[in-house]
């Protein structure tokens, strides 16, 4: 009898955890390569299950696809580690006739870029290949947070084969899936896919997969699966450990069964004897047939707040906008700072705009003086977030702080990491990269957490990405925009750029977007601070030209600014002709010289009034 006519009429206890156990065992490198180096070891896990009553196991073989191999510099071995998982299980489960399934695991959590769909399928069909070639009951799919890669795979595996396939998502949240969706749609979705059981598995306890079920519909043709973990995690003298007494996981079974589940196992922190409470508590139980779906009460989410501003990239396709960048200080005496913002203020710019600890070295917080700028001076300010200095948690606490003060112009960028910065020892997070926060933050603009719980109401940003034109190839910085704009990007801020003959160029190879770009422009101050940013910084490079004439203004201030201010004149000359936004960066605390550049601009357009073509309307 096979998988899915035994699941008929009966609810069956599938394994537990293989790597958490190993992890016990003191284990901490790739579990896969031990298929090769140590099959003893796995062969004796799987009998310990099928001893606990597991009447399903599933193949050592979660990360042994090409991708997730890489980062042990073992991606040419996917062929024996899956060959040799499958025989092991297949040996251990002879004996007492066992089903056997071909584990595949997730390989994106929450970063799209980790791997794009196409590489994904490329590994799924390696993968899949060499583990269908050992003729298992079936395919588990589990541990997939990203619901586009699941039903992607999903799909291209029924082409593959007609063996049952198990699909089960991840949540972060009891009952909805990180973009937002919920737990009974995703499911009945897998099924319309080609799933035949369709489930759950792992980051959630026993608790709150009971909880996750309690809205989940029945499918009409396929069989319901849990394979919650122990418990909560947690960590004890630097090693993560699961509290869960293994009686409390058996009557959780019960209590999954009551919700019309068919299929039960472990995740993350069971042992056998949580499978064994588990088989003991169900053993005599029959399924669920009918199930009266609790029903939770819908949460609204409130439209947003609105900007009495108009968002800066709406006003920047119709015409001339201006932002300025003032960096906060380095230290606490914020006087100089909010001097100089009333000032740049008082020109009439659309925003001031403010790094998030540029260079990896630590500034007053840009949301704090972001709050100021606007409560005591009314004045818009930009809010630059990097992915470097906050993790997942921080990112989106902060994001919600920056809503509640009504900052709604932001620029997610990646961040220097931080050895370039004052604190080289310190930690780079990037639990993301600026793709994937694009994604998150238009994500809170339809009101959901980065978990995909609904917030209550949406946020209001305006969202800019950052645009490095000063490449060699600048196709491929164009191609990178058009990913960014299919993440969400409203606008782009450049880089500081030196030459005419690069904002044309960036004009002929954007002129197809309708995104608006603001070209950024920074006066330059004396060949010593033209040389540090030509040879030391990131992304930004001068023609010989530029440095040939700041060279020659020698030890002269005032000969060095005037030559600077002129450069900057030169290239807005250009700039602003072919684009609608200018983006002026203030060089230390010169303020002084980005009032001069902003007056210019005014000037140049006030001199063209009468010309319905003076601007851009798209970029």
């Amino acid at each position: 009898m096979g998988l899915l006519e035994k699941l008929q009429t009966q609810v069956l206890t599938a394994d537990g955890a293989m790597g958490t156990l190993l992890y016990s065992y003191g284990i901490d490198y790739c579990y896969e390569e031990l298929n090769i180096t140590k099959p003893e070891v796995i062969e004796n896990i799987h009998q310990q299950y099928i001893k606990a009553g597991a009447d399903i196991i599933q193949t050592n073989t979660y990360t042994a696809n090409a991708i997730k191999l890489e980062r042990y510099g073992l991606e040419s071995s996917v062929k024996e580690f899956n060959e040799s998982a499958i025989a092991i299980a297949k040996r251990a489960a002879a004996p007492g006739g066992q089903f056997v399934l071909g584990t595949i695991g997730g390989i994106r959590g929450i970063r799209k870029s980790e791997a794009t769909l196409e590489e994904i399928i490329a590994a799924l069909d390696e993968q899949a290949g060499y583990l269908l070639a050992g003729n298992p009951d079936g395919l588990l799919l589990e541990t997939y947070y990203d619901f586009e890669e699941l039903s992607s795979v999903v799909k291209h595996l029924r082409k593959l084969t007609d063996l049952p396939i198990i699909s089960q998502v991840s949540m972060h949240e009891p009952g909805i899936l990180q973009n937002g969706l919920l737990l009974n749609d995703a499911l009945h979705q897998l099924e319309a896919l080609g799933a035949d059981i369709v489930g759950v598995n792992c980051r959630l306890g026993p608790h709150h997969t009971i909880q996750a079920f309690e809205d989940v519909e029945l499918p009409s043709k396929a069989f319901l699966s849990a394979y919650p973990n122990a418990s909560l995690l947690d960590v004890e003298d630097g090693k993560i450990v699961y509290e869960s007494e293994a009686d409390y996981f058996g009557r959780a079974g019960v209590l999954l069964r009551d919700q019309g589940v068919r299929l039960i196992g472990g995740c993350c922190g069971t042992t056998p004897k949580h499978i064994e409470a588990v088989k003991k508590r169900i053993a005599d139980l029959p399924p669920i047939e009918n199930k009266i779906v609790k029903k939770k009460k819908v949460i609204e989410i409130k439209e947003a707040t609105p900007d009495h501003h108009e968002p800066l990239h709406e006003k920047a396709k119709r015409e001339r906008t201006i932002i300025v960048e003032l960096d906060t200080p380095r230290h606490l005496d914020t006087t100089a700072f909010i001097e100089g913002a009333q000032i740049l203020n008082s020109t009439g710019v659309d925003a001031v705009t403010m790094a998030d600890n540029s260079l990896a070295s630590p500034r007053i917080s840009n949301m704090a003086m972001g709050s100021i700028l606007k409560t005591q001076n009314n004045i818009r300010s930009l809010a630059h977030i990097t992915c470097r200095d906050r993790n997942l948690i921080g990112l989106q606490s902060h994001l919600m702080g920056l809503d509640a003060l009504g900052i709604n112009e932001i620029l997610a960028v990646t961040g220097d990491p931080t050895k370039v910065g004052d604190f080289p020892g310190a930690t780079s997070v990037y639990d993301v990269s600026s793709l994937e926060l694009l994604q998150l933050i238009k994500q809170l603009n339809e009101g959901i957490s980065f978990s995909g719980k609904p917030l209550r109401k949406k946020a209001n940003f305006s969202i800019a990405a950052a645009f490095n034109p000063n490449v060699r190839v600048l196709d491929r910085a164009v191609k990178r925009l058009e990913k960014k704009i299919e993440c969400g990007a409203d606008y782009f801020i450049t880089q500081p750029v030196y030459t005419k003959e690069k904002i044309i160029e960036i004009y002929e190879a954007t002129k197809h977007l309708e995104t608006p770009i603001f070209i950024g422009i920074m006066p330059l101050t004396g060949i010593r601070n033209s040389e540090f940013l030509h040879h030391e910084v990131p992304g930004i490079k001068l023609s010989d030209e530029v440095l040939e004439r700041m060279r020659a203004t020698g030890d002269d201030k005032n000969l060095a600014t005037a030559e600077g201010i002129a450069i900057a004149k030169e290239l807005i000359d250009t700039a602003a002709e072919l684009f609608n936004g200018i983006y002026i960066i203030t060089p230390f605390t010169r303020y002084d010289m980005s009032v001069e550049l902003i007056h210019y601009i005014q000037e140049l357009d006030q001199q063209k009034v009468g010309d319905h073509n003076y601007v851009k309307t798209t970029n």
